[in-house]
């Protein structure tokens, strides 16, 4: 997760909404710290990943993880820290999830606020800044938390968000990484496993025929079916083995 400078904001005010991410230089590598070497390891059985040689080390990325608990927001930087060294990560996060005491944390995680039912051009814009500046993205494409194990009908924005950025830059090579999570119990507690496995990028170029409408379309087809299938290998993992990470 990201931090904050004094010239970045995570606000929404009903007179003035601005959308912006920031990053807070001490409170990032205590969190990182804490999360993947104390809290996670501890709170959860087993944490497996697969499918880490599909994140890219640079260039601008969108990660779209399936929702399926809160934990989902610290797990993914956990899975993805050892291939982002250099990255913190930021997320577009609900309007709800920035208020109250979470939303001091999240405002200084890198977190900034989405309306998923009357989403903001602000929003849309800071998030094609954010790849124009080849920073990675975390989106829940799903929108909401489900528990059920099934992959639901994706939001459109990641895919529009992702074809904005594209054609602002000639040759700026955004891609979408799908990533199945999947908890051993629908609400995770203490000793719960968990898996988490990393899909293939979704290379936005390819997708580019001139026609946006269409275009976000097929991607967001091409991201469900990539998310479903992860979702039945981690059924799998769950019951089989486990590759790439353990807890260490």
């Amino acid at each position: 997760m990201e931090f904050y400078s004094s010239s970045d904001t995570c606000q929404h005010t009903a007179g003035n909404p601005q959308v912006a991410s920031r990053v807070s230089p001490w409170l990032s590598p205590l969190a990182h710290l804490f999360g993947r070497h104390c809290l996670l390891p501890l709170f959860f059985g087993q944490i497996r990943i697969t499918g880490q040689k599909n994140i890219p080390t640079s260039g601008p990325v969108i990660l779209a993880p399936t929702h399926r608990a809160r934990w989902d927001a610290l797990l993914v930087p956990y899975a993805t820290a050892d291939c982002l060294r250099e990255q913190d990560l930021r997320f577009m996060v609900t309007i709800d999830e920035c208020q109250g005491l979470q939303g001091w944390f999240v405002r200084r995680l890198g977190g900034f606020p989405v309306d998923s039912k009357h989403p903001s051009i602000r929003t849309l814009r800071h998030g094609v800044e954010l790849l124009q500046q080849n920073k990675t993205l975390v989106i829940f494409p799903e929108g909401n938390i489900f528990r059920d194990g099934q992959v639901h009908q994706l939001k459109p924005g990641i895919a529009r968000l992702a074809l904005s950025a594209e054609s602002s830059h000639s040759g700026l090579g955004v891609k979408i990484i799908p990533i199945g999570i999947n908890y051993s119990q629908p609400y995770p507690n203490w000793g719960t496993d968990v898996s988490i496995h990393i899909g293939s990028p979704i290379r936005v170029t390819d997708y580019m025929s001139g026609c946006i409408k269409q275009d976000a379309k097929s991607i967001t087809a091409d991201l469900a079916k990539a998310l479903q299938q992860l979702s039945h290998q981690e059924t799998k993992i769950t019951n089989h083995a486990f590759a790439e990470i353990t807890n260490s």
